[in-house]
């Protein structure tokens, strides 16, 4: 128990300080727009069933509604047809849902360039100076990217040729997937590929194999900018849907913040 409680004392002291990497999840909440014809997901809507009034006097409660892969969720790998006999939401196991993280900020790059890929290169680069990638940890792809959460239109940067926000490089993605002790990739974006991956070889790659792997995604993330290069705890916790492909998911960081003064 001396771990735990150590933790305890970290988190009153402020030595450890607990980051949310959620986005607000409403009705104004961006969705991902696939052309037809294909299906689009529903967004998320409250319908109030009662609030201190004939219909329940002491009570407030909703029901809701919205796709599994609107706002911040997480993907599980039955979500692709390339993990369609693996887990489904609800059969991830606990221990998968929590882990190290590290951050990779291309922020500059993506201003630069909203097209831009994260490549294989750029992740042994980081590995150089900050050590190897976390054995079942999380790799977080920072865009800036989290600023345009509440505009749908800045948040897909659509235009005749189709979204452009960042992503991963294929051979990248390919790379992640199968070569590294990763459990998972957290993007800033409304989807774990880049806007552009629908015509990639093949057409999104970070879903073809993080998921085929049995890996997984979370997507739509905020405040990575809160977050040092290494050293963070992730707890990723989407709802328990039995069969489903995803979750909407509150997302905390655990960081360590020196001695809390």
């Amino acid at each position: 128990m001396s771990t735990l409680s150590s933790l305890v004392d970290a988190l009153a002291s402020g030595a450890v300080e607990v980051v949310d990497l959620t986005q607000p999840l409403s009705d104004r909440t961006p969705l991902l727009q696939l052309p037809e014809p294909f299906a689009n997901t529903p967004g998320f809507a409250l319908h109030e069933l009662s609030r201190y009034d004939e219909r329940g006097p002491a009570w407030y409660w909703n029901s809701f509604e919205g796709g599994e892969h609107v706002g911040t969720h997480f993907d599980a790998p039955v979500h692709w047809v390339t993990g369609k006999d693996s887990e489904d939401v609800s059969q991830v196991p606990p221990a998968r849902l929590v882990g190290p993280a590290v951050v990779i900020d291309r922020s500059a790059e993506a201003a630069a360039d909203s097209d831009f890929l994260l490549s294989v290169e750029d992740v042994r680069a980081f590995e150089s100076e900050h050590g190897p990638l976390p054995t079942d940890g999380w790799l977080l792809v920072r865009t800036g990217w989290d600023t345009r959460a509440h505009d749908q239109d800045a948040f897909l940067n659509a235009n005749e040729t189709g979204p452009h926000t960042p992503g991963f490089s294929i051979d990248c993605a390919r790379w992640l997937a199968e070569e590294t002790p990763l459990i998972g990739i957290g993007v800033e974006t409304v989807g774990t590929d880049a806007g552009a991956a629908h015509s990639f070889d093949p057409p999104f790659p970070c879903h073809s194999f993080m998921l085929g792997a049995g890996k997984y995604g979370l997507t739509q993330l905020a405040n990575l900018a809160q977050l040092p290069p290494t050293g963070t705890f992730l707890v990723a916790a989407p709802l328990k849907i039995v069969g489903g492909s995803g979750s909407p998911v509150r997302v905390l960081a655990f960081v360590p913040r020196g001695d809390g003064a």
